[in-house]
C-alpha cells in the first residue's frame, strides 16, 4: 500500500460527500492510475480538467507514487473557459473546445431533455436506454453525457458531461447552458419535445382538420415535427413558456 494526499479545489470537494473537507489522504495499492484513485473518491473524470504533481500537470494514466501529493482543478464553466487566459492549456484533461450542443440524457432525466430540446437543443434521451446504451450514442456522435450517475459518468466511452448538481429541472437546465456556454444558441421551439425532431411552420389550412374547433378559431400558427408529425400550435401557454425561459437565462448569465 502507499499513501497519497489530493487538493480539491472548487466544488469538488462535494462530489466526496465531504463538501468541507478539501485535502484528503488516501491509501492506495501500487500501479493506480491518478484517474482511478480519483474516481475512487466519487469525482468522475468528466468534472476534472487539470491534476497537478508538484506544480506540473499529469494525464490520467499516470501511476501515483508513495507521498505524492496532488492539486486537482474542476472543469471550468465554458464561458469563462473560452474568455480566460488559463495556465497549462496543452495539458487540460477534458476536450477543448469545451462548448457543447448536442446532448444524451440519463433515463432518469426526461424532464431535463425536453426541457433542453424546447430550448433548441439536439438531445437524445429514452427511459429504457442503459448506461451502455447512452455511453455508446454519446461517442458514436460526439455528445455530452448529462446524468445524475457517478457510474455513468466514470465509463471509459464518456469523453464529456455533466454530473448534475441541481434536482429541480430548470436549475439543472441553468447548470447546463452556463457549463457548455449556450447562452447564445438558444433557439426556443425550434424542436419536438417529444422526439427530438425539428419543427417546421404549416399553413393553417393544412392542419385544421387535426385542431380543436376553439383553437382554430383564433389560432394561426402551427408546427409539425418532421420526425413524428406531432402537432404544435402557439397557444397562451407559450407566454409562459417564454417568461420561464427569461428566468432560466437570466439566472445562467449571473
Amino acid at each position: 500500500m502507499i499513501a497519497i494526499s489530493f487538493s480539491l479545489l472548487g466544488d469538488l470537494p462535494a462530489l466526496t460527500g465531504a463538501p468541507g473537507l478539501r485535502h484528503r489522504v488516501l491509501g492506495l495499492p501500487a500501479q493506480t492510475s491518478v484517474k482511478e484513485a480519483l474516481e475512487d473518491l466519487g469525482i468522475p473524470h468528466t468534472e476534472m480538467d487539470l491534476v497537478l504533481l508538484g506544480g506540473l500537470p499529469v494525464g490520467w494514466a499516470h501511476r501515483v507514487r508513495d507521498a505524492d501529493r496532488y492539486e486537482v482543478h474542476p472543469v471550468p464553466d465554458a464561458t469563462a473557459d473560452r474568455n480566460a487566459d488559463l495556465p497549462w492549456l496543452q495539458a487540460r484533461l477534458q476536450p477543448r473546445p469545451l462548448a457543447r450542443e448536442r446532448f444524451v440524457c440519463d433515463r432518469h432525466l426526461g424532464r431535463l431533455a425536453r426541457l433542453l430540446r424546447m430550448l433548441g437543443f439536439d438531445t437524445l434521451y429514452g427511459n429504457d436506454w442503459s448506461e451502455a446504451e447512452i455511453a455508446r450514442a454519446a461517442a458514436r456522435d460526439g455528445r455530452a453525457v448529462l446524468s445524475c450517475s457517478r457510474q455513468l459518468l466514470k465509463r471509459r466511452a464518456v469523453a464529456a458531461g455533466r454530473l448534475l448538481r441541481a434536482r429541480d429541472v430548470d436549475t439543472q437546465a441553468v447548470e447546463v447552458i452556463r457549463r457548455f456556454d449556450l447562452a447564445g444558441h438558444v433557439n426556443p421551439f425550434a424542436r419536438c419535445g417529444l422526439c427530438n425532431g425539428l419543427l417546421r411552420p404549416v399553413p393553417k389550412s393544412d392542419v385544421a382538420v387535426r385542431v380543436p374547433l376553439r383553437t382554430r378559431s383564433w389560432c394561426e400558427r402551427f408546427f409539425l415535427c418532421e420526425r413524428c408529425d406531432h402537432l404544435y400550435w402557439e397557444g397562451t401557454h407559450v407566454q409562459k413558456m417564454r417568461e420561464r425561459i427569461a428566468s432560466m437565462m437570466a439566472e445562467a448569465g449571473r
